[in-house]
């Protein structure tokens, strides 16, 4: 048994050992361009670790990343190998929380949440790292980043707005690599992928990255005026800075640009909705809502995306509150009106959530139509039970539902003629009245709209 142990206590080292030698040799080989041996080298490394990076000592990881990202660009795939570039910069960054797994194995884990995903129960140390590539990086990312800027700003000015994402993200991820993690450009990917034809789903996972990342937009400018020039210029917060202190500027200013994050969530969850992901949406109109309650748009995903996903007492709900906001939300009558309409038991609501619709705006499309129908209720259901009653032999009771149905109609029928005066060649209208005076036994008016229904082709 204690042979067994030590048996894989070799293998284990060996494997480390392996590891090593391996990504070492994949950083010789991409830095001379030797992209065939490098892509082998790293292909053994990976066979033995897997998805399993947190086995890697954080020299080696950042050499691993490195060769990766490198690997990636050389062979034309920018923003897959600068998303490994950009990494490195983790490594620093973040705290490292190292120990050793159940099977004995050294574990090095970036950051406190991959700490709390893979290292629960462990007892883990907390380490600073400072990467030594950093240099390396810059200088094999800097030209590619000036080309992608260049090319994400022409291609979006043509409408090319596929491209153009695509080259927004490679700016953003070079620049990541380089040591700036500025979002704006992600950002605008995004915003780019949004108004594409086929990528739109891209755009929304974009947007709602950055939503979950706080990120807001707001970018603080730094401007003074070279006195040699007499230009004003915009700086970066080390020139600002170091310029103040020296007589080659003057007006120093600094202006906060306005937060995205309102736009953020708006795009994101329409985008969302568009795509057909309903819960997605709804959740984050939801949460966007929170902050900007006032929102009109995101309150309309919000009650859209509750009624395609089949949420009808989160959508009724939705409705109730909008109107409670502002009585005169005609879309949310219509709709609440409509919802209500579904339920025999809240025919009495529905019936006054129309009629306040049509109080405020009687020609708004299909309102009238629906408060008749809801004052209707359901008919047929009306002509059975008296159809029931009337074979039981229970003719009083029969007779006091024809009762009932005759006052419903009657107190329909004003409703039924401001939508004839609204429309008079609408034959369906013209149909329904004529049906409505037969019930309520007015028969020179039935006689007249028999003859309107024949009239009309």
């Amino acid at each position: 048994m204690k042979k067994l142990v030590l048996s894989l206590a070799i293998l284990s080292a060996t494997f480390v050992l392996a590891q090593k030698k391996e990504i070492a040799n994949a950083v010789k080989a991409v830095d001379s361009g030797d992209l065939s041996t490098a892509n082998s080298e790293i292909s053994k490394a990976e066979g033995i670790f897997g998805d399993k990076t947190y086995l890697l000592e954080p020299s080696v990881l950042e050499q691993y990343y490195y060769a990766k990202g490198l690997s990636l660009i050389k062979a034309g795939k920018n923003i897959e190998g600068a998303e490994y570039l950009s990494k490195i910069n983790s490594l620093s960054s973040a705290a490292i929380f190292t120990g050793k797994d159940a099977g004995k194995n050294k574990v090095y884990f970036v950051g406190k949440e991959a700490a709390d995903k893979f290292g629960a129960g462990l007892s883990l140390k907390e380490e600073k790292y400072s990467p030594s590539l950093s240099e390396k990086v810059r200088s094999n990312v800097n030209a590619l980043l000036q080309t992608a800027s260049t090319e994400a700003t022409k291609e979006y000015g043509n409408k090319n707005y596929d491209k153009a994402g695509e080259k927004f993200a490679e700016t953003y991820y070079l620049l990541k690599a380089g040591g700036q993690d500025n979002k704006t450009y992600l950002y605008y990917s995004g915003i780019a992928y949004a108004q594409s034809t086929d990528s739109k789903s891209k755009g929304a996972d974009i947007l709602v990255s950055l939503i979950k990342d706080g990120y807001t937009g707001e970018e603080t400018v730094y401007t003074a005026k070279n006195t040699k020039t007499g230009q004003v210029e915009t700086l970066d917060k080390a020139a600002f800075d170091l310029y103040k202190k020296t007589k080659d500027y003057t007006d120093f200013k600094t202006e906060k640009t306005p937060s995205k994050q309102e736009e953020l969530y708006e795009v994101a969850a329409s985008l969302l909705f568009e795509q057909k992901r309903y819960d997605e949406a709804g959740k984050l109109a939801e949460e966007g809502l929170k902050k900007f309650p006032k929102n009109q748009s995101l309150s309309q995903t919000q009650s859209n995306s509750y009624f395609k996903s089949g949420k009808t007492d989160e959508f009724i709900n939705n409705l109730k509150t909008k109107i409670a906001s502002n009585p005169n939300d005609k879309e949310s009558l219509y709709n609440l009106g409509v919802m209500l309409s579904k339920d025999p038991a809240k025919q009495a609501e529905a019936e006054a959530t129309f009629k306040k619709l049509v109080d405020i705006d009687p020609k708004f499309p299909n309102a009238m139509n629906n408060l008749v129908f809801a004052i209707l209720g359901e008919d047929e259901a009306a002509i059975n039970q008296y159809r029931d009653l009337k074979k039981a032999g229970k003719i009083d009771e029969a007779n006091k539902v024809l009762e009932q149905r005759r006052a419903r109609f009657q107190k329909a029928l004003p409703y039924a003629e401001k939508m004839y005066a609204n429309d008079p060649n609408n034959k369906e209208v013209v149909t329904l009245l004529k049906g409505m005076y037969m019930t309520t036994q007015n028969t020179a008016k039935y006689n007249e709209f028999k003859a309107k229904e024949a009239a009309i082709k």
